[in-house]
């Protein structure tokens, strides 16, 4: 019976596409042993996941701390894995890679990244040119890293989250008899964010032209921040305020008792994609949108990116795209609502119930 490791510590939406990992791996070896290693801020969207046998979760802080991760080291090469999956590649999981003793130790080879003599992978796989399936680059590049190494006949590309029965009871919204619409009004960091007059100004036309109510979605960190947007808001009693959910669990619960989902690019679009609710995604100026965009048709699942807007701004320059990522204010402001709007009603008229 093989043991299989899959490391993926980083945020929340890149733990949910790489859970793809565990569903085609166990195509070809039905009766393994399949652990995930990830932050335990993550772990609520790979709960239940039939696929995955055990998770094993780990602090980000502490794992900066060498005592932390020599110990962690010692752990996983305790477990005698035989394959380990490091598909993003941090120093820490590197490390880990090498001494876990695991036969077949597979990760990216990635080209900007200096080449070390040493051999924390086994199998190197190179990063594909560009997409060709409707799921997205980084999907892609993930289930590649599977089939390049194993014969997959029928590979999966389609990161799912598995509810228990009693989750897929959640009640909370069950006195509402309009749409519920999620909004995402605040990215996962500062640069993922919009300004906050724009998003006012896009619930506002939400909330005139659209009979449906908003629920607010933001970390708890966040919560001053969203009451700012909420101010600005011209039709608060349109906003659900007082219904709030402080896990990734309890938001995955929440999410899916919500017709669809408007968002800033991140962990939360992946998880309404995963849970087979219609996105709206506004991708921040510095991302690579033929990366991250998933499975978009341009009825349920679309998107709009500054770039496709106004490319006259951008020079494909790596460096160009570090400078906008640092700060991305500028750029985001030239996403104005005007640009915004007009394919943001499409998809509404298209999605909600006629």
């Amino acid at each position: 019976m093989k043991k299989i490791l899959v490391i993926q510590n980083k945020r929340i939406g890149d733990v949910l596409i790489v859970s793809i990992i565990a569903k085609n791996i166990k195509q070809l070896y039905p009766n393994s042993i399949v652990d995930y290693l990830v932050y335990d801020y993550t772990t609520g969207v790979i709960e239940n996941n039939p696929h995955i046998d055990n998770i094993i979760s780990v602090n980000d802080k502490e794992l900066k701390k060498t005592q932390h991760l020599f110990k962690l080291i010692l752990k996983i090469r305790k477990h005698k894995y035989d394959i380990i999956f490091d598909p993003y590649g941090k120093l820490q999981s590197r490390l880990i890679c090498l001494f876990s003793n695991a036969k077949q130790r597979i990760g990216f080879q990635k080209k900007h990244k200096k080449k070390f003599p040493i051999p924390f992978y086994t199998h190197k796989v190179p990063f594909l040119d560009q997409k060709s399936k409707i799921c997205g680059k980084v999907i892609e590049d993930r289930v590649n890293l599977v089939t390049s190494t194993f014969s997959i006949p029928e590979p999966d590309f389609v990161p799912k989250i598995y509810l228990t029965d009693k989750e897929e009871q959640y009640n909370k919204l069950n006195f509402f008899s309009k749409p519920v619409l999620m909004l995402g009004i605040l990215g996962s960091t500062p640069q993922k964010s919009m300004p906050y007059e724009n998003i006012a100004t896009i619930i506002n036309f939400i909330t005139k032209h659209f009979d449906v109510l908003v629920l607010f979605n933001y970390s708890p960190h966040q919560k001053e921040e969203a009451m700012k947007i909420y101010k600005q808001c011209l039709r608060q009693e349109k906003i659900i305020i007082d219904i709030y959910e402080d896990s990734i669990r309890g938001f995955v619960t929440l999410m899916n008792k919500c017709t669809l989902l408007i968002a800033n690019e991140g962990g939360t679009v992946h998880i309404a994609k995963a849970l087979n609710k219609p996105t709206f995604t506004v991708f921040s100026p510095y991302v690579i949108k033929d990366h991250w965009a998933s499975f978009e048709d341009g009825h349920t699942h679309t998107s709009i990116h500054l770039f496709e807007e106004k490319p006259e701004l951008y020079t494909i320059d790596r460096e160009e795209r570090r400078k906008i990522e640092k700060n991305p204010t500028a750029m985001y402001q030239k996403l104005t609502p005007e640009l915004i709007l007009p394919k943001l009603k499409i998809f509404l008229e298209t999605n909600l119930p006629k």
